[in-house]
Parts: C-alpha cells; structure tokens; sequence
C-alpha cells in the first residue's frame, strides 16, 4: 500500500499570493538619535512574482529628502535605513510614502503613505 504525503510548506496565511493580490501590509518608522536617517521596516503579502517599491521621504515643503528604490525584491519582511540629504536641520514634519508596482509606477498597484516627526536636538 502506498501512503502518499501532503507536505505544506507555507503557512497558509502565508503561502505566495499572485502579483494581484500583493500589497504594502506594513510599516515601521522610527527616527534615529542623530535625526538624520529613518528607519523602515516594511512587510509586503508573500508573493510569487516579484515586486518593485519606491520609497520616499518629502518635507512639510514636499521637497523630496529621501528616496530608495527596490527593484524585484526578493524578500516580502525588509529593512532599510534612510538617510535624510541636504538638511542644515532635520527637525519637523515629514511624509514617507510607498508604492509597490511591477510593471509601471502610474499607478502603483498599492500605495501607502504615514507622517513622522523629527524631533528638535535636545543636546
């Protein structure tokens, strides 16, 4: 008699979806002591095909401070550090925004954008 396996190799609640189902699932923000760099720690759906992320930090003025692009990641749990350019003083409102695309960015197939602070020097 032949006893044949079922072997699961994915949670199912984590088995890789196809690109249509692939979304920005979460985000972690936290501004390093020295004010000058973020970071990230962003988690997208399990996916089959891999996707391409832009992400982007803008002032209160929407200048463009940060920016890091992902081309087909491999990995669906990622941690960047994003360093914040040409600022005398980082201090204020900032908007990170992600977009998650393959193909092309207009539009992105998901979208996701938060606020942070950067906080005044206390030295």
């Amino acid at each position: 008699r032949t006893r044949i396996m079922n072997m699961q190799f994915f949670d199912e609640d984590h088995a890789p979806q196809p690109r249509d189902q692939v979304k920005i699932e979460e985000v972690e923000l936290v501004v390093y002591p020295d004010r000058f760099r973020v970071y990230v720690h962003l988690r997208v759906t399990p996916f089959m095909e891999r996707p391409n992320l832009l992400l982007a930090a803008r002032s209160q003025a929407g200048k463009v401070v940060s920016e890091l692009s992902i081309v087909e990641t491999m990995h669906a749990d990622m941690e960047f550090t994003m360093h914040l350019r040409g600022l005398t003083e980082p201090a204020g409102t900032y908007t990170f925004s992600a977009d998650l695309f393959y193909e092309t960015r207009n539009p992105p197939q998901d979208h996701y954008e938060q606020t942070f602070v950067v906080p005044e020097d206390q030295a």
